[in-house]
């Protein structure tokens, strides 16, 4: 698989052998053009798709688990309209479930955020703004989101929080230092619903259940109804398939707290 750096060594060697070329033969400008396209293009790419691992290594999938065990995960909240009742469904299914919760949310809905772990759910740091330019923060920005979270969720649960869900599944650099220097692991899915497009609910659950298989990461979002009601029609269909959700740190036998 591609990653940032084998690409740089790859970019940087290909453009000292057209220095070379070049400059016995001469070449036109063209190819020094696209290989600066090239490398834009794939870094875009790998910095928006986190299934590539482009920046930083996420988990994505646990292919070593031995039951039939799937992973639902969900970003966004706690919402004080919507995270009880995915709640009540997945008590109802005795389901359980990951939570990646913006660090502001958990200040304005502290009960909700204690709820969520009352009833045995994993909670992780999904920023504490969320904002549209996460991605073009500087590092020592990205730590300072990613401090208030972890320290917002200590004060209401005691827990340093050692999970991160990258916000709009974006990363880069200074992503990759931030989680360096905090020590927090990235977790991803390989399970994208899209709950947050237009798609319709039965479009959103094909998009789960197509060719769902144990090991498999969720994503969803605890933030509006319909995101709720294609829950509900997901956990049926797990029981009718004999899957189990569970916290992801359960399914990868990972530490959701350090």
């Amino acid at each position: 698989m591609l990653n940032f750096r084998t690409v740089n060594i790859t970019a940087v060697v290909v453009f000292i052998g057209l220095l070379i070329v070049s400059a016995i033969h001469g070449i036109s400008i063209w190819w020094f053009l696209a290989l600066g396209l090239l490398w834009l293009i794939i870094t875009s790419m790998g910095s928006a798709f986190i299934g590539w691992n482009y920046h930083i290594t996420s988990i994505n999938f646990c292919s070593k688990t031995s039951k039939n065990q799937i992973a639902i995960t969900f970003d966004d909240g706690p919402n004080p309209e919507f995270t009880p009742k995915v709640l009540e469904l997945l008590k109802a299914y005795n389901a359980k479930a990951t939570f990646f919760c913006i660090g502001k949310h958990i200040a304005e809905h502290s009960e909700l955020f204690k709820r969520i772990l009352e009833e045995g759910h994993t909670v992780g740091n999904h920023t504490f703004s969320h904002r549209s330019s996460f991605g073009f923060l500087p590092t020592s920005k990205v730590v300072s989101e990613l401090t208030q979270t972890n320290a917002v969720a200590k004060k209401n649960s005691g827990l340093r929080l050692n999970l991160y869900r990258p916000a709009f599944g974006v990363t880069n650099p200074n992503i990759a230092k931030a989680l360096k220097i905090l020590e927090l692991q990235s977790v991803g899915w390989n399970k994208r619903s899209l709950d947050t497009t237009s798609l319709s609910e039965t479009e959103v659950l094909k998009r789960i259940t197509s060719n769902l298989k144990k090991g498999d990461i969720i994503l969803l979002h605890d933030t509006s109804e319909k995101s709720v009601r294609v829950l509900e029609q997901l956990l049926l269909f797990l029981r009718q398939k004999n899957l189990e959700s569970v916290t992801v740190d359960s399914l990868c036998n990972i530490k959701a707290y350090a």
